[in-house]
């Protein structure tokens, strides 16, 4: 399907400068909400505590399930509605761990039903203890971190038969994270270090294309993860999921974009740098669009009729694949110019 002239040629080189400017401002403004939040806001998966979704068949007042809360030493948890408007659901959330039985729910129920006058349905109960959830949040961290190491090992490999030498450095950077960790530093700037290095590696050693593609990755996580804490939204699991998953598809782009500039660079070998790559990025431009919309298609469909429970994912991979369609494009090949500007 040719859905865009062949011929066509729009400027995306030049509107690098501006390119950059717009990420750089969306992405001061994330790390600044995270700044001022004190970092993601975390659910019962990292945070540990206790997670309770309950159901009402009639609209409920959060004042009276509070009260009939309170009755069962849960007084100080936090309740919110969940799902759609219409549905009456509701997720109650304590950071206190709290060992449940048949018994527990039963009195729940019981104690809701009193204080607001209805039926209420307990869908689940979930129990995260804190070290736990301290443990996942690392494991998370470290997930994405290696994610993108053994990526710039595929792309060094791929675009620049550096396998050894890409593979040395990844060895050596897991190698200091793994060390360091063992010093109690903490995991989110221990991670935040390795990543400064790793491009300060690839830099030194000329690993360009590994550089334009970790540098538009960095740029998708940390806007997603921005975006969330701007919305207010909590850090689960299955957002780790879709940040992965972010990830991998952001990463495809990339690679079909720099596949056509490799081409195109033996083929047109005496035509400038920005000619290349512009003309690489126009000829994927049609592929890269409908890839997007089909997947955005599906996406927004599970947003709208997915339910509460994978809401937050889909609206995750919303705002990856977004931004991951505009960093192949704006971001990931003028690095590639950028870095050959700085060296010639």
């Amino acid at each position: 399907m040719q859905f865009i002239k062949p011929d066509i040629n729009i400027d995306f080189i030049g509107k690098k400068k501006t390119a950059f400017f717009l990420s750089i401002i969306i992405i001061i403004v994330s790390i600044g909400s995270l700044v001022i939040k004190g970092g993601p806001k975390f659910g019962v998966d990292f945070a540990g505590g206790t997670l309770i979704q309950i159901k009402f068949f009639q609209p409920a007042e959060i004042r009276d399930i509070k009260s009939g809360l309170n009755a069962v030493g849960l007084g100080k948890s936090s309740v919110q509605s969940f799902g759609s408007q219409d549905e009456n659901e509701y997720l109650i959330r304590t950071n206190k761990p709290i060992t449940t039985s048949e018994g527990f729910t039963v009195d729940v129920e019981e104690a809701l039903n009193s204080s607001t006058g209805q039926k209420a349905d307990i869908r689940r109960v979930e129990m995260v203890g804190p070290q736990v959830g301290k443990d996942l949040r690392e494991k998370a961290l470290f997930a994405m971190f290696y994610a993108l190491l053994f990526i710039t090992i595929y792309i060094s490999g791929r675009f620049e038969l550096k396998w050894v030498l890409s593979g040395v450095v990844a060895t050596v950077l897991i190698g200091a994270v793994y060390v360091l960790s063992l010093f109690n530093v903490s995991i989110p700037i221990l991670i935040a270090a390795a990543l400064v290095v790793a491009l300060i590696v690839f830099w030194i050693f000329e690993l360009k294309y590994a550089m334009g593609a970790i540098v538009a990755l960095i740029h998708d996580v940390t806007i997603t993860v921005g975006v969330f804490s701007i919305f207010d939204k909590e850090f689960t699991l299955p957002i780790i999921a879709a940040l992965l998953t972010i990830i991998g598809y952001s990463l495809n782009d990339t690679i079909i974009v720099f596949d056509r500039i490799r081409e195109n660079l033996k083929k047109f070998n005496k035509k400038a740098l920005d000619n290349n790559i512009n003309r690489s990025i126009n000829e994927t431009l049609s592929r890269t669009i409908l890839t997007s919309l089909t997947t955005l298609a599906v996406v927004v469909s599970l947003f709208l009729l997915g339910g509460g429970i994978i809401h937050d994912f889909a609206f995750a991979l919303i705002i990856g694949i977004l931004v991951g369609t505009y960093s192949s494009i704006f971001v990931a090949s003028p690095i590639l110019l950028a870095w050959h500007g700085s060296k010639s």
